[in-house]
């Protein structure tokens, strides 16, 4: 029993350090988006993007020390930050606001996606304020994919 409980404990930490990554991701293509946005909606564009690059690097710290608090190490650089991402880069600095929307809302849902299935892992690893934290990031993801959504409506 001890080893199926360090196993799912290692998953759920392995996941974190891959949440961790998706929010620098996130975070940094989010600036790209509100740094380059144009067009006859850039002001209120320009300002969501901002809105959501802040929480979302809000969140980086807390998954951190989440990882701290299970007695693990995080991502350590840039490189281990790439490898462990499923968010992709976007290096356009001339995307279309429709396409930036669209693929902030695919992010999102990738995030969302991601916190629901690591639900199941801290519930196997025991651990109760992993998941506490993943239902209120997922609240969060949920809302802005909600508002990108709406844009595209």
């Amino acid at each position: 029993m001890a080893d199926t409980a360090t196993n799912s404990r290692a998953a759920l930490v392995a996941e974190l350090n891959g949440l961790l990554a998706d929010h620098f991701a996130l975070f940094i293509k989010t600036k790209n988006f509100h740094w380059h946005v144009k067009g006859p909606r850039f002001h209120d564009l320009h300002l969501l993007f901002d809105t959501h690059a802040l929480e979302v690097q809000g969140q980086i710290d807390l998954i951190a020390e989440r990882v701290r608090k299970l007695d693990a190490d995080t991502l350590t650089s840039l490189g281990t930050v790439a490898r462990a991402a499923q968010i992709r880069d976007q290096d356009s600095a001339a995307l279309a606001a429709e396409d930036m929307i669209a693929e902030l809302l695919s992010d999102n849902e990738t995030l969302i996606k991601r916190f629901k299935a690591m639900k199941e892992l801290s519930e196997q690893a025991g651990d109760n304020a992993t998941g506490g934290l993943l239902d209120g990031w997922t609240d969060m993801a949920e809302q802005r994919a909600w508002f990108l959504r709406s844009l595209l409506a």
